[in-house]
């Protein structure tokens, strides 16, 4: 039985990468900034509940982009490892794992914090205001933790792409000091949890634009082909 080869170019790969960089970090932002932010205020479990009530299409929305956003994790994640198995296949294998984790432990996240809120507030037999204040919570906790797996991850694949020069350095360092920092900032938050949401996007809003842009480049420039063969 002939056995088939796949001979698709790593510059395919690269592109495909690239528009899943940029498609997941758009589906973040609508989430956090057109989504939460207009619907969750902190500390005041009433006004979120009759914010949910009433714009409860928008918040569906934001479950559904934030399921779609995971998805297109495991096919960024996936890409990035046909990209630069050829460097090092153990640590693209490690590195693909661990996204793969952020995308099974965000995506349960969004189901409990986002699913199971509406199925309470649309149960009038029970009190739930407590209720639904706890998994409005996991929220923020799971968050922590999907941004340590997508540190160890991200942080590894731009390891990758540094050393084997696909893409210009300066633009790996980058990346590898972003995730190191989210890394850090992640497991502080769960050590100290009086860190302020404020605090962490100022560490995590650098890491972001270096989606935006990483993703451009690869989208756009591609990675140096003569280097994958």
């Amino acid at each position: 039985m002939a056995s088939y080869t796949d001979h698709t170019s790593p510059l395919i790969y690269a592109r495909v990468a690239g528009l899943a960089y940029l498609i997941t970090i758009l589906l973040g932002i609508f989430s956090v900034n057109f989504v939460a932010n207009n619907l969750i205020v902190p500390e005041n479990n009433l006004a979120t509940i009759n914010n949910i009530l009433t714009n409860e299409f928008l918040f569906r929305i934001g479950i559904a982009s934030e399921i779609l956003m995971y998805v297109l994790v495991i096919l960024l994640s996936l890409s990035l490892y046909i990209v630069l198995k050829p460097v090092n296949k153990n640590l693209a294998l490690l590195a693909l794992l661990w996204r793969l984790a952020e995308a099974i432990i965000g995506g349960s996240t969004t189901v409990i914090s986002g699913l199971i809120p509406l199925l309470l507030i649309n149960n009038e037999t029970i009190h739930i205001q407590e209720f639904i204040s706890l998994f409005l919570d996991v929220r923020s906790a799971g968050l922590d933790v999907v941004l340590i797996f997508i540190g160890m991850g991200g942080t590894i694949f731009c390891y990758l792409f540094f050393k084997s020069n696909y893409v210009p350095r300066v633009l790996a360092v980058w990346g590898m000091i972003t995730y190191i920092t989210m890394l850090i900032v992640s497991f502080a938050s769960i050590l100290s949890p009086d860190i302020t949401e404020r605090t962490k996007m100022f560490f995590y809003v650098p890491g972001g634009l270096f989606e935006i842009i990483f993703g451009l480049w690869l989208l756009i420039m591609g990675i140096n082909v003569k280097k994958t063969q």
